[in-house]
């Protein structure tokens, strides 16, 4: 039986590599344990900047950071007063996403699953507009009404039916960066999108990406976000779970959207 493993961070508490010294703060992949025995440290990034809240590192200044940062920025490359859609917006990611599209000087909308989260997305992360998916019998008519121009620029973290509205409304040389596809993880057969002919006359550039390959502009996001941060430019928001136990209620509940923001477990 092998411990599940995710994005943590950690104290270092002994170390025979040069890299890694004892009481060094580091941020990475690590298991759903108290204590985690790391023999390859290159998944491990070691924490420079203590003056904000270390669980970030698991968020803003972690994967979801680097993951909105490399989707919009370098997938999508937005141009001032572009529009942008975000979806599963007030997520980890999708939160992030957003703020970083306002710095761009883009127009964004949100979507998110409750009238709370809607809120968070106009009054706390400065979106332009935002709607609840779950209130929306056509989610078509929803982006027609929020986008009446199309959208440039759409972050994909939903796929099935909200993908295939969003195909209908897309703009001529419109930028898709397939992030994640939370709708589709757990059914049997995926669902089918109808309307990628959209893709050829519109010639939209449709692209998946990983985080992963984009941790080499690490310290280029670094210098962009804690500014930011400091300067109270970004936010973020964390929904966090006291005690390893609790664990596996807080992973189940990411597929209901019970989560408001990131979903962090506090294990020691």
């Amino acid at each position: 039986m092998q411990p599940i493993n995710g994005y943590g961070v950690a104290k270092v508490l002994d170390s025979t590599h040069p890299n890694y010294a004892k009481d060094d703060l580091v941020w990475g992949f690590t298991g759903w344990e108290e204590y985690s025995l790391v023999t390859a440290p290159q998944i491990l990034i070691k924490i420079q900047h203590t003056d904000v809240p270390l669980s970030y590192y698991t968020g803003i200044l972690g994967m979801p950071g680097v993951t909105a940062y490399a989707g919009l920025y370098e997938v999508c490359s937005p141009k001032k007063g572009e529009y942008v859609y975000v979806s599963a917006a007030s997520g980890a990611v999708g939160q992030l996403v957003g703020q970083f599209a306002k710095l761009a000087g883009c127009y964004v909308v949100g979507s998110a699953g409750s009238k709370e989260k809607v809120d968070l997305l106009k009054n706390k992360f400065g979106f332009d507009d935002a709607f609840n998916y779950k209130e929306e019998p056509d989610l078509d008519a929803a982006l027609k009404r929020c986008f009446p121009q199309g959208i440039d620029i759409y972050f994909e973290n939903v796929g099935g039916k909200m993908l295939d509205a969003v195909l209908l409304n897309m703009r001529l040389r419109g930028r898709i960066a397939v992030c994640g596809m939370i709708s589709q993880y757990n059914l049997e057969k995926p669902e089918g999108v109808h309307n990628l002919e959209q893709l050829i006359g519109k010639r939209i550039r449709l692209e998946g990406f990983l985080a992963g390959d984009y941790y080499h502009l690490y310290p280029k996001f670094l210098e962009l976000v804690i500014p930011a941060i400091r300067e109270g430019k970004m936010v973020y928001v964390e929904d966090i779970a006291e005690g390893l136990e609790n664990a596996p209620a807080a992973l189940v509940g990411l597929f209901t959207g019970r989560n408001v923001g990131k979903q962090l477990v506090a294990v020691a």
